[in-house]
């Protein structure tokens, strides 16, 4: 019997018990979508943290230095003077100092955290202006009380009003508002509108701190974020002594181990949501031999008729392959849809990918294939006297 016919065959005993055959396919439509599903959620998943991680800058490297006692130190000039000898390593520097406190406008306040940076900050993060300007080098130089705010500070503390040119204060202190950023996200506490911008150089001085500890640099593209990193460890551990005084972090670094787990967790999902698949095979293979049970005279005529063992073997694997990829084929429609529908509700793009789609497809066949395999087999071995015999 050739292929077609074989295929043709399979489809009409498939439609000839219409019930059994979606029992049989269950498991494997359940274990297709689970996959599809998963699949497309993670993927959702590491676009959206690759577009928060883009969003921050990838080519961002962060410094953090402690003292803990030791006589050396590293001030703004060493990390300047560094990126000024490369160049090709570091396109940006500000020192960032936190401030912490209450920010008060007549009787309105919000409490919230302002940050001191150098004019390159708004270059380096790719801030927009809604209003105004950013702050200028000769206002850092001059220990200035200005400031640039989110727009979340400005809801809260002006209403509808505009913020600039007029005063705040931060911590008792007034300072005179020189620009207000566009609106990035959904305006809220803890937003990337929740902010507020000072001279870094005003910041360590009210903050009577006297020393930065902070600083962040980018890097001209990400393909030099890593050279660039190791070059920074290499000046401060020249500096400083001892890499415990000292810690420099890159977005790109930690965006690769964020992904390496969210795959680690993506095969381990994927692996439990193809227990449903091998649940799925198991079924075909118990419907099978049913099938050959039930089908053993046919058997008997048709082996009696010429036919050989891989005739019939090959029959009974064809149906059982076509069972699960008619199974995968509704399982693949209904993983992408609910993928689809719980993507949204969760805010994430979850597209089901094609990658994902044909995998799903040919292990739901394959499985198929596999489980029938015994059954087949045992077809193939019936005696045609025998199988003539059965009722």
């Amino acid at each position: 019997m050739s292929l077609k016919k074989s295929f043709v065959l399979a489809l009409s005993n498939i439609l000839y018990d219409k019930m059994r055959s979606i029992l049989t396919m269950l498991g494997i439509i359940i274990g297709v979508a689970a996959v599809i599903i998963l699949v497309s959620l993670m993927n959702g998943m590491a676009k959206m943290m690759t577009d928060s991680f883009a969003e921050m800058g990838l080519t961002t490297i962060t410094i953090s230095t402690t003292n803990r006692g030791g006589s050396r130190t590293i001030d703004e000039e060493e990390i300047y003077a560094f990126r000024d000898e490369h160049p090709d390593l570091i396109s940006g520097v500000s020192p960032t100092t936190t401030i912490s406190g209450t920010v008060k406008y007549q009787t309105n306040s919000v409490t919230t955290s302002a940050t001191g940076v150098s004019e390159e900050y708004a270059t380096m993060k790719s801030l927009e202006l809604q209003d105004g300007r950013f702050l200028q080098y000769q206002e850092i130089a001059d220990y200035k009380k200005v400031c640039v705010i989110g727009s979340y500070i400005e809801n809260e503390l002006f209403g509808f009003g505009s913020a600039l040119g007029e005063s705040i204060k931060i911590n008792g202190n007034s300072y005179r508002v020189v620009g207000v950023l566009k609106e990035t996200e959904e305006s809220k506490s803890g937003s990337a509108d929740d902010v507020i911008y000072i001279p870094y150089t005003t910041a360590v001085r009210v903050s009577r701190s006297g020393t930065i500890s902070s600083y962040t640099l980018t890097a001209p593209n990400q393909e030099i974020v890593t050279t660039a990193t190791d070059a920074l460890e290499a000046m401060l551990l020249e500096k400083l002594g001892d890499s415990d005084y000292f810690r420099v972090t890159n977005l790109l670094s930690l965006l690769d181990v964020a992904t390496e787990m969210l795959d680690m967790m993506q095969i381990l999902l994927v692996c439990i949501a193809g227990i449903s698949l091998l649940v799925g095979g198991i079924g075909i293979m118990n419907i099978m031999l049913v099938s050959v049970t039930e089908r053993t005279r046919e058997i008997g005529i048709r082996k009696s008729l010429g036919a050989k063992g891989r005739d019939i073997m090959s029959q009974f694997v064809i149906e059982a392959g076509t069972v699960s990829g008619v199974g995968g084929i509704f399982g693949i429609l209904l993983g992408s849809v609910l993928a689809i529908v719980l993507g949204n509700l969760l805010g994430l793009t979850a597209t089901p990918s094609i990658g994902a789609v044909l995998l799903s497809f040919s292990v739901s066949v394959g499985i198929g294939v596999l489980f029938g395999y015994l059954p087949a087999k045992n077809a193939a071995k019936l005696n045609p006297i025998e199988a003539l015999r059965h009722d």
